[in-house]
């Protein structure tokens, strides 16, 4: 058992939009990563360090706001050049593709340039490097990708919005009885957390087991769930009566409504998959997102929606 002390995901209260796309973008790595939006205090980091520990048993490999080039890409070990040896040292792209997710906290305070190579890396699964003093063969990595960012400190640029597969915003839950039960849960992990077998924290143990194995059974049979072409079709109408700019939005619709399918059990992606997940895939595609105004789903959005479906 891992001795890492953090929140059980089945723990967490609330979110049940941010842990959906969590669970959509590793049952279908190709979806291309998550982008979770919102104000500080929400429990970003804590939803996305718990799925991590309970899908990936670890905790995610973390990129830190001043990341170098080097420390991204790989480059030489300073302790062997002080020595005299030149000894390669793998970057953190190379370490997220053991531990399987890496996490970006305020990816949008992040170098451009450092974000547009590690979305590059995440959409080809490939690393390559060429500049001076260091040429190195292409390396294959795979890894998913889930950054954070509070929009009151500014967006990312629409060319990077729309590199990331899904965008789920979230924020401070205003029901009184669910931020009681937020209270309740934070104070009782921090009493938990000191006492040696504590049977809460053995509950919520077991339960992420089950979510993970959930998870395990949705991802290899996901390649079987069979996607009509009607669906497609959908998809693609979808995206077209919204002006979504390019046709990823359509893709990653497609690609979300079939691991939706697959962790709901379904044998043929439905309309009601492709309508649960149309959100997280369109919102950062809209005219009013690529024209660097704010990004909403509101309720005109999804009678729209709806009305497409319906036909």
């Amino acid at each position: 058992m891992t001795e890492v002390r953090i929140l059980p995901y089945s723990h967490v209260v609330g979110q049940a939009d941010l842990r959906r796309c969590l669970e959509l973008a590793f049952v279908a790595p190709g979806i291309g990563g998550v982008l979770v939006s919102g104000e500080r205090g929400t429990a970003k980091s804590t939803t996305v360090r718990s799925f991590s520990l309970m899908a990936y048993g670890g905790l995610p490999v973390t990129l830190p706001i001043n990341a170098t080039e080097d420390r991204v890409l790989g480059g030489w070990s300073i302790d062997a050049l002080m020595t005299g040896r030149t000894e390669r040292q793998p970057g953190l792209l190379e370490a997220a593709d053991k531990q399987g997710l890496l996490y970006i906290d305020e990816v949008n305070l992040l170098d451009d340039h450092l974000v547009n190579i590690i979305l590059d890396v995440t959409s080809t699964n490939v690393l390559v490097v060429h500049r001076e003093g260091l040429d190195r063969p292409t390396i294959a990595v795979k890894f998913t990708l889930v950054g954070t960012m509070n929009p009151e400190e500014g967006w990312l640029r629409p060319q990077l919005l729309d590199r990331f597969g899904l965008l789920v915003p979230v924020s401070a839950e205003t029901a009184v009885e669910q931020r009681h039960e937020i209270l309740r849960t934070v104070l009782r992990f921090e009493e938990e957390i000191a006492k040696p077998g504590s049977p809460w924290l053995e509950k919520g143990a077991e339960q992420d087991r089950e979510i993970r194995r959930r998870l395990d059974l949705a991802k290899t049979r996901v390649g079987k769930v069979e996607m009509p072409d009607e669906i497609l079709g959908l998809c693609s109408r979808i995206s077209a009566k919204f002006e979504v700019a390019g046709h990823r939005g359509e893709k990653v619709m497609a690609l979300a409504a079939r691991a939706r399918a697959a962790l709901e059990g379904h044998r043929i992606v439905t309309s009601g998959d492709v309508r649960a997940v149309a959100e997280f895939a369109l919102a950062h595609r809209l005219p009013e997102a690529v024209y660097g105004e704010s990004i909403k789903w509101t309720a005109k959005e999804r009678d729209q929606l709806d009305t497409i479906i319906l036909g």
